[in-house]
């Protein structure tokens, strides 16, 4: 069995992620063809759950149909990566405000935790687990605004920009200068500070957008 049964995510949703994930990392290219019945059987499931993922992945532009040939990877382009950019930096501000003025303490610890483990990977310099705990940074400050709406949108808007979030954190000395960057919006948060808050967050995020575009 290709998926853990005992998670309660439903099969499709497992599926979603998996091809999500390919496509976001490259796994499956732009410009190439998903098939169905071989997807089904690359996760051991059947063509039901493909079938219901792919739709998904249309809608949210990631694949689209193409008349008897199946689903081409539109994946993340240059100029969509662009585009998140400057949609991340008019939203991520105001994620932080409403967060600086709603977070409660258990929010705060998780975003102490979260910033413990920062320390260790920066020093280690490992790429994939910062960038896994700059998502996960990011996903308690948009539940901590309690806006079910911009939670949606920014989640969405960043897991879209993984590829560039990594090239990013490849740049000589920008893991060093993102946590600290992480430790400023944490400290604003922590003083409930909405205004220190959206500047220190426009500011994080004005910095890695310009490090992937050098890249």
């Amino acid at each position: 069995m290709f998926f853990d049964m005992s998670d309660k995510q439903s099969l499709t949703t497992k599926v979603y992620n998996h091809i999500r994930d390919g496509i976001l990392d490259g796994t499956y290219p732009i410009g190439g063809y998903l098939v169905e019945t071989r997807l089904a059987d690359e996760m051991d499931v059947s063509r039901t759950p493909v079938r219901e993922a792919l739709k998904q992945l249309e809608l949210e532009g990631l694949v689209d149909s193409i008349p008897n040939r199946g689903m081409r990877v539109q994946g993340i382009t240059d100029g969509d990566l662009d585009d998140i950019h400057t949609i991340r930096l008019l939203l991520e501000g105001q994620a932080a405000w409403w967060a600086a003025q709603r977070i409660d303490q258990e929010h705060l610890d998780r975003l102490a935790e979260i910033l413990e483990l920062m320390e260790l990977y920066t020093r280690r310099n490992d790429v994939s687990q910062l960038a896994k705990l700059d998502s996960a940074f990011h996903d308690v400050i948009y539940d901590a605004a309690r806006s079910r709406m911009l939670k949606h949108v920014l989640t969405s808007l960043h897991q879209n920009a993984r590829r560039g979030r990594r090239s990013s954190l490849t740049a000589p000395s920008r893991p060093h200068y993102s946590f600290q960057e992480h430790q400023a919006i944490f400290r604003a948060l922590e003083k409930h500070c909405p205004e220190e808050a959206k500047a220190a967050m426009e500011q994080h995020i004005a910095n890695a957008c310009a490090k992937e575009e050098t890249e």
